[in-house]
Order: structure tokens, then sequence, then C-alpha cells
């Protein structure tokens, strides 16, 4: 664009709008690399009888971090995280850990395969479990020793310490450019 004289336009603009522009990038730069999923399982159906938590979990990717939503009646169900064994024979009896409060967030915290079924009688062999497996650069395989704890809250943003000094450096780098436009 081109003023009344000829001249190219161009704005003007300090310093401070300069930073807040590049922190605001910043900001969403990390926020598209570090959010963490959170499945709701079943999508609409929620935990319940009758629905194929096999189909459910295939072709999804889950990552250490994610959330799982089981979404349910309050006394209705339970979600019992347990061992391999157990979600083959839909044991309930040596689970890692249980929930019955309706809304069950459970954190998945390490790769390897995470097996949860229902503990009401005759559900998990009706087929109310889910098997999901993790990926993530934690080094143990099959099912996690340490439980995944139920909780009613969702995680925030995580990022790797690579991120965390790699961006603040490039805001420093682009600074100095600008910076040395401007004298």
């Amino acid at each position: 664009m081109y003023d009344e004289g000829g001249k190219p336009y161009t704005r003007s603009c300090s310093v401070v709008e300069t930073v807040l522009d590049l922190d605001i990038g910043a900001n969403n730069y990390y926020a598209k690399l570090g959010t963490a999923t959170v499945y709701n399982v079943g999508d609409t159906s929620g935990w319940d009888t009758g629905v194929d938590y096999s189909s459910w979990a295939s072709g999804k990717t889950f990552a250490a971090g994610d959330s799982l939503v089981f979404a349910y009646g309050s006394g209705a169900h339970t979600v019992n995280e347990v061992s391999a064994n157990d979600y083959q024979s839909c044991s309930t009896s040596n689970y890692l850990s249980t929930d019955s409060s309706g809304s069950t967030t459970i954190t998945l915290k390490t790769a390897g395969t995470h097996y949860f079924v229902c503990g009401v009688p005759g559900h998990c062999i009706g087929g109310m479990k889910l098997a999901v497996t993790v990926g993530g650069t934690s080094s143990s395989t099959g099912s996690s020793a340490t439980p995944s704890t139920p909780s009613t809250t969702t995680t925030g943003y995580h990022y790797s310490a690579a991120i965390k000094t790699q961006i603040p450096a490039a805001v420093a780098g682009l600074l100095m450019i600008i910076m040395g436009r401007l004298l």
C-alpha cells in the first residue's frame, strides 16, 4: 500500500505491541503442541452396556497425559482399572483403582495397555470393558504397574523442557531483529 505521496505505507508500532504480538503467538504455539486429548469413552453413549468399546477405541491414538472421561449414572456402573488377566476373566477382586461416582476421569500417565471394566455383575461379561494402548516415552510395556488415579478433573497443557526453552529463545531472537530495524 502507498500513502498519498506515493511512498510505501508503513505502520509504526511500539516495541511493546510487537512483544505482545509475539507473546500471544508463542502462547498459541504452546497450546497447539501441549494440549492433552480428552476422550469421552463411548462418545454420546457413555459408559454403559450395549456399547462396543473395542470398536470405539480402534483408530484412536492414546498418549501419556491424555484423559478418559467415563460418563454414567451414579451407582449404575463402576469404572475399575484391572490387570490384563483380570480384564480377560472380568474379575474385579484385585482392581488397581475403582470409582462409582457417575463421572470418572482417568489420566493416562504411563505408556502400555490400560484395562478398564465395569464391576457390576454381568456387565463386563456382557462387553462393558475397555482396553487402551498408550504410546509415549515410557519404557514400560504391558499393564501399568502403577494404577491410573481416578479424578474429576481433566489435564491441562503439558510441554517438554525442550519446547519451553526453544520458544523463548526464538522470541528473543525475533525481538533482537525487530529492535535492530527500529534503531
